[in-house]
């Protein structure tokens, strides 16, 4: 049997403190967007990715991919945007068994208006404590990380 190669002190450290981050950020996100728009951060996640696709529409196997989620999460998810007036489900022209999420003009407004408070509280949490050189080395690391966890880029995070 071979012996594990356990971490140095060193290594513990940085991985303990990114699994912390891991576990408190989604608190912080989701707390600030409950408390300002009434949306979870998953929530907020499908109508801002719905906003930057041309003509705010997304397949919805393609919205679950993106916001890697499984399409079951995905349409619970969007039903309850759908009865709030946010989007709407329609058929794909293209395939009709396919099912297209379209951003709707009240849920266009509600991105335009909660994402400043969105991007204040990523500011106030992660970016503004970061140098400009340490913002530089987080997207580095993210990167690799990324390549590893998401080869295909279904999330399309990478450029």
């Amino acid at each position: 049997m071979e012996t594990p190669r356990w971490l140095t002190p060193e290594q513990l450290r940085a991985w303990i403190r990114l699994e912390s981050v891991v576990e408190l950020l989604p608190t912080v996100l989701d707390s600030q967007l409950q408390r300002d728009a009434q949306l979870t951060h998953f929530e907020y996640l499908v109508l801002a990715k719905l906003s930057e696709a041309p003509e705010h529409v997304l397949r919805m196997t393609r919205l679950a991919a993106i916001t890697n989620s499984t399409l079951p999460r995905l349409s619970h998810v969007v039903s309850r945007l759908e009865a709030r007036g946010y989007l709407e489900r329609r058929p794909c022209p293209e395939d009709r068994r396919a099912t297209n999420a379209h951003l709707t003009e009240t849920g266009w407004q509600k991105v335009v208006a909660t994402a400043p408070g969105h991007v204040a509280n990523v500011r106030a949490h992660v970016i503004d404590l970061l140098t400009d050189e340490q913002v530089e080395q987080l997207d580095g690391i993210m990167a690799t990380l990324l390549e590893r966890l998401d080869p295909q880029n279904s999330l399309r995070r990478l450029p």
